[in-house]
């Protein structure tokens, strides 16, 4: 089992990361919210879960032990195999998915491409009792309110894309941002934005 990779960060796609370790280009399938905290070149140390299947092995990386933790949790769920269990980490942080299932909260399941209205009722009854308490209070005016653009910009360009690429696809993502209220999650956005950068290519 390999529980974390540790090393310069060798290459960066939309959905995964290649951390070199001793030599070797480790491929980490990573969520949007995690790939936004990674630079080229720069040491990270990723959180990891092995998915072994019949003809795959895949390593899930995560910013840290919490995420990989309700990661492995959720996939005890039934129907919930690791790319939905992935998808919901992309759309709501460990404390969200943990606040969404303590009160019941449809809508925030539903928000997850993949998951409809039955299998949300379905994931609140069976994760109810697994997940456990959200850990810490909702944030409120939070520091990535404040630089959530200056996170996006940085994490497109860490992606490869261009200077003013970045800079057009933030402006595109700022109404979103916006609604969001005080505490947008650059997680989402860098989905949003790398979503209206490939329809204008």
């Amino acid at each position: 089992m390999i529980a974390f990779v540790s090393g310069p960060v060798a290459a960066l796609a939309p959905d995964s990361a290649v951390v070199e370790v001793g030599g070797i280009g480790i491929a980490v399938q990573c969520s949007p919210n995690t790939l936004s905290g990674l630079r080229m070149g720069q040491q990270t140390k990723l959180a990891t879960s092995l998915v072994v299947r019949e003809d795959s092995l895949t390593l899930y990386g995560f910013v840290d032990d919490d995420e990989k933790q309700v990661f492995e949790l959720l996939q005890t769920a039934s129907g919930v195999g690791p790319r939905l269990a992935q998808a919901m980490l992309a759309v709501h942080s460990p404390d969200a998915l943990r606040r969404a299932v303590a009160t019941g909260d449809e809508k925030a399941l539903i928000a997850v491409p993949g998951i409809g209205k039955k299998g949300a009722q379905k994931l609140l009854l069976e994760l109810k009792d697994r997940l456990g308490e959200p850990i810490g209070a909702p944030a409120v005016g939070a520091p990535v309110s404040q630089g959530w653009r200056d996170q996006l910009h940085a994490a497109l360009i860490g992606l490869g894309y261009a200077t003013r690429e970045a800079e057009e696809a933030v402006t595109a993502v700022t109404p979103q941002a916006e609604a969001a209220g005080g505490t947008p999650q650059v997680g989402q956005l860098l989905k949003a934005a790398l979503q209206t950068l490939n329809r204008a290519r």
